[in-house]
């Protein structure tokens, strides 16, 4: 039995309000994500990314289209936990250590306490956190904070990661760290990933494919694939990081990408 595509969007559209005052936020998405698959989307502010991916969590209804999680409708995924969901702010809560934040969603399916605390350290483990399990939110650097919040949208294995703009507000430096540990995070769970981020060197680093939005409604205008050999350090100055980049740039300006035979 073949495996369920992690999500697939089927004429996918929502809009807000009624009537005259309405506003179509997306419209017309077509897209599947394979399972494992790590796809990028990116687009102009206000374009509907963010919308896109709280459909597939489930945090609202389409106004038209079908949405499968796991091969599943969408509220049934959510309620089976299928997914893993991480925003820009880490939302970690200051009265609980950072094993207890782990825990939390562990805690509220009935996991029992020896069970919880297992699994929090081991992946505090995966996002190098352990030595931190007893420290408070407010201890920890914002790139510390996003890896335990990661750690949280992981604690019930799920087969896929939604994470909206979650290294938006951290240093340039510490973002290109925090790309490469959700590369080996990534690896090492085999989780699908949709992620939304307005960096085009990030979401080239980070993807296999780069779905770029026209201004709203938003509609997808092109797929970029990423054929990177590799998603280490030194590819940030391989010549074919660079072309990817250039790719979703033009693709963002509305050109299509140059091959050698010219114009696509």
């Amino acid at each position: 039995m073949s495996t369920p595509a992690a999500v697939n969007l089927e004429g996918v559209g929502k809009r807000f309000g009624e009537g005259t005052g309405a506003v179509q936020a997306v419209s017309d998405i077509d897209l599947t994500v394979a399972a494992g698959e790590f796809v990028s989307l990116i687009g102009p502010s206000g374009c509907g990314k963010s919308t896109l991916l709280r459909i597939v969590a489930n945090l609202i209804e389409p106004s038209e289209g079908t949405v499968l999680v796991n091969g599943k409708p969408a509220g049934r995924a959510r309620l089976d936990q299928d997914y893993g969901i991480a925003f820009q702010s880490a939302g970690l809560l200051e009265w609980r250590t950072v094993q207890g934040n782990v825990e939390l969603p562990l805690g509220l399916h009935g996991v029992g306490k020896a069970q919880r605390r297992a699994q929090a350290l081991e992946l505090l483990e995966l996002v190098g956190l352990a030595d931190f399990a007893e420290h408070r939110p407010s201890q920890l650097s914002g790139g510390m904070q996003q890896r335990v919040a990661i750690a949280r949208a992981l604690a019930r294995r799920p087969a896929l990661l939604l994470m909206d703009e979650p290294f938006g507000a951290l240093d340039e430096m510490t973002r290109e760290r925090m790309q490469s540990e959700l590369i080996r995070i990534c690896a090492e769970t085999s989780a699908a990933v949709v992620f939304v981020t307005h960096s085009i060197p990030e979401a080239v680093f980070l993807s296999q494919r780069v779905v770029v939005m026209s201004p709203r409604p938003g509609r997808i205008t092109e797929i970029v694939d990423v054929p990177l050999a590799g998603r280490d350090e030194d590819v940030r100055e391989a010549e074919q990081f660079f072309a990817a980049i250039t790719d979703v740039r033009e693709a963002l300006r509305g050109r299509s990408p140059v091959t050698d035979e010219g114009p696509a």
